[in-house]
This record gives C-alpha cells, sequence and structure tokens, in this order.
C-alpha cells in the first residue's frame, strides 16, 4: 500500500465519522447520553469508546515512534491477525472492552458539539500523522492492538473503519431504545 492509498482511506473514514456526527445533531444531548433501558452504554459513551481508542493509538504511535524502534514490515502474519481481528468485531458477540477504552473511562454526561469537536481534533492528528509519515514507514508494523497484536496501517485502518460501524449501529440502537 503507498502513502497515498493510506491517506485517502483515512479520509473516507474521517468522512464516515462526519456523517455520524452530522446525523445526530437533531437529536438533545439528553437523548444521547440516556443509557438504553436493557443496560450498556448511551449513544454518546459509544462514541467517546471509539474516540478514545483513535486517541489512546496515535499516543501509542507517537510514544513507540519517540524510541526510534527497529519496526518489522507488515507481513503475512500482520494481515492474518487483521482479518481475524476483523472477523472478531464483525460477529454479534459481545466483548468487554480493554480497561483504557471502557466503563472508567467513558464519560457520564457530555454535550454532542464537545464529543464531536474532541472527535474531530483526533481525525486532523491522524490526517496530519499520515501526511508526515515518511514513506519509508508505510509498510511498517508500527501499531499493536491489545488484542490482535503489532499490525500493519492497512489493518489498523481496517480495525478502526469496523471498529466504528460496530460502534456506530450501537449509537443508533442506544437512541432507537429511548
Amino acid at each position: 500500500m503507498q502513502k497515498s492509498a493510506l491517506i485517502h482511506r483515512n479520509e473516507r473514514y474521517s468522512s464516515r465519522v462526519k456523517d455520524l456526527l452530522r446525523s445526530l445533531e437533531s437529536f438533545s444531548d439528553e437523548t444521547l447520553n440516556k443509557k438504553p433501558a436493557n443496560g450498556g452504554w448511551s449513544a454518546i459513551q459509544t462514541m467517546h469508546h471509539v474516540l478514545l481508542t483513535e486517541e489512546l493509538s496515535l499516543a501509542y504511535i507517537h510514544k513507540k515512534l519517540g524510541f526510534n524502534p527497529d519496526l518489522g514490515p507488515a507481513g503475512p502474519g500482520a494481515f492474518v491477525r487483521g482479518f481475524l481481528l476483523w472477523a472478531y468485531l464483525s460477529t454479534p458477540i459481545k466483548f468487554k472492552a480493554p480497561k483504557h477504552v471502557g466503563d472508567d473511562y467513558l464519560p457520564a454526561y457530555a454535550s454532542l458539539a464537545d464529543t464531536r469537536a474532541r472527535w474531530l481534533k483526533a481525525r486532523e492528528a491522524w490526517s496530519d500523522f499520515f501526511a508526515g509519515m515518511p514513506d519509508s514507514m508505510v509498510g511498517q508494523a508500527v501499531y499493536k492492538h491489545p488484542r490482535a497484536g503489532r499490525l500493519g496501517w492497512s489493518q489498523m485502518l481496517s480495525f478502526f473503519e469496523t471498529h466504528f460501524s460496530r460502534h456506530a449501529k450501537q449509537v443508533r440502537k442506544a437512541i432507537e431504545k429511548q
């Protein structure tokens, strides 16, 4: 995969985030913060879970790259791990979120305006990262998923997209079940 393809894919993902945020503008903050009657996260909490995943992923990458690591290529193992992660997230089975993106780190209440601003800032940070990333890093396995292990950029973006799709459905269900 070339750097331009990563940038394009990241832009496409950012558009999906913006579309979701735009689709929620007609709902009140009270509606978006209300937990479903059957339990679980509110729509806002679900969005913050995805947002935290993106923020912490970028923080990890900056930290990792700060050590000037000897990076390996994203080979067949990264592809297989990425596929297994996609399959895992594509099932309807509920999974416990990793610690730093779970219940203890989600807001009890947040406005859509604040959530939007924070998420768009995170998306912009990812865009800036990819724009400034050296071409030599394109084929490297830098990203480390807590369950799947080391992945390449393509697998990381696939994770972001699949994770987002899974939770966008959860956001809509949280609103519908009120």
